[in-house]
């Protein structure tokens, strides 16, 4: 856990508070004054909840702080936590978003960590309501969600409006400002859990908050916000995967690529052979034709990887394993540099530049040169042009996100699927196991050439008489 000593020990003094309501509902919820690190001591709040197992609720009076939520989150945790702004309109962006979030995260999460554990048995429990969740996700609809999608989630972090509406129990909730909240979803939510903690804020003001009414620049603003914290979560999750599949492509190749060229070369030859002795034979000439197709792509595909950069990478090299600060450090430059937001052609070209540099130095782990980038942006471009977010440029900057989303979802699902992440996380759950996968494919791999090269030996020395008579 990365929260500081003092935003987890208030976080603890809140579980202990919790716990003095041994009573259930019945005793009324916990009050405290809120603190002003509250949002830190939240996110270690949730981080310790869900380490126990726990579901957890924090609820807001509106979405002001959810931006600033979030990012306080584990970095590790935050597919598993709903995070769902108020406005329906932001509320749809953030949570398809967060659902393709949470599909690769499931898929990448082949350990045996608790957390993840428990939420593969929450997901396989709900497993019609999964599938709903993501036909959703994946449509364009403007169909209401699921109406039990929260429930997928150990941790739900949401306006008290909505967290009324879903009505899901909880094993403990948070009330921030409770008394900004109507009335009437304070006192539906006190309900929701055995151990409610409220914090009052009532020194800084008790004012009832009122329902925002948007115009269309104002919508098209907050939807770029919302969309702009999305996608950096979404754009970090692509990184990484992206990332993952080139380190362990590497090692795929040094350890099994040169032995599954030459297995394939050799099956190539056998086949020829086979088919050469029984030309009539359909099958076998076709088996020569594929046998062969395959050993050409074995090979281009291993040429590829020689010529490719970084291709001399030591194959006991250490693996991709980004820290969660060096997460959370791209995932700030995502948000602020974010090419899609630029608002003119030399703007969009000087964010491009440095969130391609941005990744390549996420990629080799290389936290002084992000913060190089960082820099590099807050001094701005030579030429002094930066967005400023004109109202001319907003639809457009909108419909650049928008298909930006569909992009990483749609590259997300198509890397997850390849063959060669399946086998990365094969890989890694064999290592889990004190096994080396890539070594025990290997071993299979010299003992398929040895037979191999025995069968090749038989074909041609059953051809020599055939060619001397």
């Amino acid at each position: 856990m990365n929260a500081p000593n003092a935003d987890l020990l208030l976080a603890q003094q809140w579980l202990a508070r919790l716990a003095e309501q041994a009573g259930g509902p019945a005793m009324g919820p916990a009050e405290l004054a809120l603190p002003t690190r509250w949002i830190d001591a939240a996110a270690a709040l949730t981080a310790l909840a869900l380490a126990e197992g726990r579901q957890i609720q924090i609820v807001v009076p509106d979405d002001e702080t959810l931006p600033e939520l979030s990012n306080a989150l584990d970095i590790d945790l935050r597919p598993l936590c709903l995070v769902l702004p108020e406005a329906d309109f932001a509320a749809r962006i953030a949570l398809r978003a967060t659902l393709t979030l949470l599909k690769s995260r499931l898929n990448r999460h082949a350990d045996t960590h608790p957390v993840w554990d428990a939420q593969r048995r929450r997901i396989e429990r709900l497993g019609g309501s999964w599938q709903a969740a993501l036909a959703w996700g994946q449509s364009e609809t403007e169909a209401a969600w699921p109406e039990d999608i929260a429930h997928l989630f150990p941790a739900r972090l949401m306006p008290a409006s909505h967290a009324a509406a879903f009505a899901v129990p909880a094993d403990l909730q948070l009330l921030i400002a409770p008394e900004r909240m109507q009335a009437e979803h304070r006192d539906a939510l006190v309900h929701l859990a055995p151990q409610v903690l409220c914090l009052s804020a009532a020194s800084r003001g008790a004012e009832q908050r009122r329902l925002i009414v948007f115009d269309t620049e104002q919508r098209q603003r907050y939807e770029l916000d919302v969309l702009t914290q999305e996608i950096a979560e979404l754009e970090l999750e692509l990184a990484t995967v992206q990332s993952e599949i080139a380190d362990f492509s590497q090692r795929y190749h040094h350890a099994v690529g040169k032995l599954m060229v030459e297995l394939d070369v050799l099956q190539a030859r056998i086949a020829a052979l086979e088919a050469a002795r029984e030309p009539e034979d359909a099958s076998l000439q076709q088996a020569a034709v594929h046998s062969q197709a395959q050993a050409e792509r074995s090979q281009e595909e291993q040429q590829r990887f020689e010529e490719a950069p970084n291709a001399d990478k030591p194959a006991e090299a250490k693996p991709f394993a980004p820290s969660r600060d060096l997460k959370k450090l791209y995932r700030q430059i995502a948000q602020k540099i974010h090419p899609d937001r630029a608002d003119s052609e030399d703007d969009r070209h000087w964010r491009t530049r440095l969130m391609s540099e941005a990744t390549r130095a996420y990629r080799n782990e290389d936290e002084t040169a992000l913060r190089e980038v960082l820099t590099l942006w807050q001094e701005g471009p030579a030429s002094g042009s930066r967005a400023t977010g004109s109202r001319n440029a907003l639809e457009t900057q909108l419909q650049r996100m928008k298909a930006r989303l569909a992009g990483i979802q749609s590259e997300l699902d198509r890397l997850l699927a390849s063959r060669l992440y399946e086998l990365f996380v094969a890989a890694r759950l064999a290592q889990r196991q004190g096994r080396d996968l890539l070594q025990e494919m290997a071993v299979t791999l010299d003992l398929q050439i040895a037979a191999a090269h025995q069968r090749l030996h038989e074909l041609q020395d059953m051809a020599r008489p055939e060619e001397t008579a």
